[in-house]
Formats: C-alpha cells, sequence, structure tokens
C-alpha cells in the first residue's frame, strides 16, 4: 500500500480522523513498499524514540535478524553520557558497521522508516558509511 505525499497529507488533516501513530504507520509503510532487504543486500532499519536510538540489519526473504545496536549498548554508553546527541548515534553508525563487516556485510539498503533523513537518523548513516557500509 503505497502512498503519495499528498495523499498522506489529505488523510492526515481530513477531520483530524487519522490519528498520528495510524499516520506513521501509514508513511512507514509507503516508505518500505519500496525497500526490501535480500541476502546480499539486507536493510538497515532504524527506530529513533526521545532518548535513545536503535538500529538492526534485516534478511527480509528469511526474516532474521543479522546485526542489531542501539545507544543503550555498553560500548557506546561508556563514549557518550546520553543517547539523545548525534555524536552517540554517529558512535552507534559506526560500532554497528563493525559488527556488520565483521560477518561479512558490506552493502545494505538505508530503511529510515517514518522519519526524515535529518538530526540523529543523518549522523547514524554517516557513521555507517565512515566505517565501510556502503549505502
Amino acid at each position: 500500500m503505497k502512498f503519495s505525499k499528498k495523499v498522506l497529507w489529505r488523510l492526515k488533516n481530513k477531520n483530524k480522523r487519522l490519528k498520528p501513530d495510524k499516520y506513521k504507520k501509514l508513511k512507514r509503510e509507503s516508505l518500505r513498499g519500496s525497500i526490501k532487504g535480500t541476502i546480499n543486500r539486507p536493510r538497515l532499519s532504524v527506530y529513533r524514540s526521545n532518548e535513545n536510538i536503535y538500529a538492526q540489519i534485516i534478511d527480509d526473504i528469511n526474516s532474521t535478524t543479522l546485526v542489531s545496536c542501539s545507544t543503550l549498548d555498553r560500548d557506546i554508553k561508556l563514549f557518550s553520557k546520553n543517547g539523545r546527541t548525534c555524536d552517540a548515534a554517529r558512535l552507534m553508525g559506526e560500532r554497528l558497521a563493525e559488527l556488520s563487516l565483521q560477518k561479512n556485510i558490506t552493502k545494505i539498503v538505508f530503511d529510515r522508516g517514518p522519519y526524515l533523513y535529518h538530526g540523529r537518523v543523518k549522523a547514524l548513516a554517516e557513521g555507517a558509511r565512515s566505517a565501510g557500509l556502503q549505502f
């Protein structure tokens, strides 16, 4: 189910019947419809909360998580006091790239979910690119 931006805005503003979480789900599904992870190019999925950011590399064909990482991991918490910063997201992207390179994963497809490519999501992607992952 893929929607254009125009349709999504119309649904969002239509008498406020569409709740924010439903709108977020529709937006995520419209993006995810075009992104699929395979064995050769798994999908890097990002979830961002107010306090932390989480990422995992997923093979959609076998429905398995290959690598996962978050700002709650001990390695990242040692270097950053807070999981809400772009620096913590960049460190997490670098750590995720190291873990994926150990499992011989070099090429991925980036799935930002319903989030804009800005701030912590962008910092995570740039950290993963700088450590060796190819998008």
